[in-house]
């Protein structure tokens, strides 16, 4: 598969220097080779599409059950394309961003645990060290104040 990928960054450092850039410098043609999946290599190409083409089937069911389930009709060619893709929507859902992003409970329990940790361990010695203490040992990974990263 072929295609051009635009060079956004070279494009605005030439338009900073106040040059124009030369054919084929900013817009670059690039070969894209689609392999099958490692695990369906041995597979014969009639029956890779005939898989590939059943879990796509499945994939389309899931969703209509999904949309059936939901009330939702799908919209349809037609409609999306009359849509104006500059259109906002007039309310957004705002919420906080999670401390950290994980699979299941319990790990994002372990994790806020972990920072909690981590914090109460940073504050102490940042307290030790304002007291005057500059050998106090700061956690891995944290970067004290006035001093130099401690890698962990």
């Amino acid at each position: 598969m072929e295609g051009t990928w635009y060079d956004r960054t070279l494009a605005r450092s030439l338009r900073l220097r106040r040059q124009a850039p030369k054919p084929g410098e900013v817009d670059i043609r690039q070969t894209v080779v689609l392999s099958p999946l490692p695990c369906w290599k041995h597979l014969a190409p009639e029956v890779y599409r005939s898989r590939v083409a059943d879990l796509l089937r499945g994939m389309e069911e899931a969703a209509a059950a999904e949309r059936e389930k939901m009330g939702i009709e799908p919209l349809g060619a037609e409609e999306i394309l009359k849509q104006d893709p500059e259109t906002r929507p007039e309310h957004l859902d705002r919420s906080p961003a999670p401390l950290a992003h994980a699979a299941t409970k319990r790990v994002r329990r372990e994790l806020r645990e972990a920072y909690g940790w981590f914090l109460a361990a940073f504050r102490e010695a940042a307290d030790k060290l304002r007291k005057g203490d500059r050998d106090v040992a700061f956690p891995p990974g944290s970067f004290p104040p006035h001093l130099p990263f401690v890698p962990a």
